[in-house]
């Protein structure tokens, strides 16, 4: 068995944290630093490289009778 404890930094406020079963919030300290990193991916300030998509085609009037 490892009874070695992983400690890494909250990638929010850069606290120590432990990196265990019991530590709900991985890689975050608390609930908190994982809302506001939530928030950020919500409003877009972070975004996962790659091309971009094009628009979904409109369908045409006459599509739709």
């Amino acid at each position: 068995m490892n009874d070695k404890i992983n400690l890494i930094n909250c990638p929010n406020c850069g606290k120590e944290v432990e990196w265990t079963k019991d530590n709900h919030y991985r890689p975050f300290c608390c609930e908190r630093c994982r809302l506001i990193d939530l928030g950020e991916w919500a409003a877009e300030r972070y975004r996962v490289p790659g091309e971009p998509t094009p628009p979904p085609d409109k369908p045409d009037s006459e599509s739709l009778q």
